[in-house]
């Protein structure tokens, strides 16, 4: 009999504990969600992103919807998720994503009223692990462009084409490359423990896989498996 009691508030107390832990993890899956639609709907247009660039990255960084007050008003900032190319040479599958934030630098004043999708394409080793492991400046501690767009990389400069981190903004249905120095990007570590329910490293998530592929970002993880499958920048 006291075992069944027992059984029975702990039962309860589980159901309890359920609906508050989906509010708490409702605005991540939202966020999840919307940083697969924004990667989709942006790499199937070929005019956006030149083919040649998606092929070479070794991560991508999306922010989805980052409004101009999130930076005016008490020094917020926009949150999104980062993906990576697994395996030694960045030749592998799509990683689970590790959320991310974005930190006001001079981004605030430069994206109008409207919201605004940001896409950063991580173009080498050194710039992946900077990002995962800390804080990074963009333009200080890793260098950064705005990303050129079309089908091919003719009006690219040499400046865009030894940068670590090319960067995309689309507004008002507008999408074009754009300068995010000064700006920071950082894992959002309180949001990977909210996503994984528990304390989770970045770089663990994304270059170890201890963490599946939360169901959120499954088909952004699946399209991106399926759109960008060649890492042309290394040998398998």
């Amino acid at each position: 009999m006291m075992k069944r009691t027992l059984a029975y508030r702990m039962t309860l107390v589980l159901l309890w504990a359920l609906p508050l832990a989906a509010a708490i993890d409702t605005k991540e899956a939202k966020r999840l969600e919307n940083c697969g639609t924004v990667l989709k709907e942006i790499l199937d247009i070929p005019d956006d992103i030149p083919q040649e660039l998606i092929d070479k990255a070794v991560c991508i960084i999306v922010y989805p919807s980052v409004l101009k007050a999130a930076f005016v008003v008490g020094g917020s900032y926009g949150r999104g998720a980062m993906t990576c190319r697994t395996g030694q040479n960045f030749n592998g599958r799509w990683s689970a994503p590790s959320m991310m934030a974005l930190e006001a630098g001079g981004i605030g004043f430069q994206i109008g009223g409207q919201a605004t999708d940001f896409v950063l394409l991580v173009m080498n080793d050194r710039g992946a692990h900077s990002i995962l492991r800390s804080k990074v400046k963009l333009g200080a501690d890793a260098a950064v462009a705005a990303g050129p767009k079309g089908r091919n990389l003719q009006a690219a400069t040499d400046v865009t084409l030894r940068a670590e981190i090319l960067t995309y903004s689309r507004s008002r249905g507008l999408f074009a490359g754009v300068s995010l120095e000064g700006s920071t990007v950082r894992p959002d570590n309180d949001a990977n423990e909210r996503v994984y329910g528990k304390k989770v490293a970045a770089e663990d998530i994304i270059f170890k896989g201890v963490v599946p592929v939360p169901p959120p970002a499954r088909k952004m993880i699946a399209y991106l498996n399926k759109r960008v499958r060649k890492n042309v920048s290394k040998k398998s």
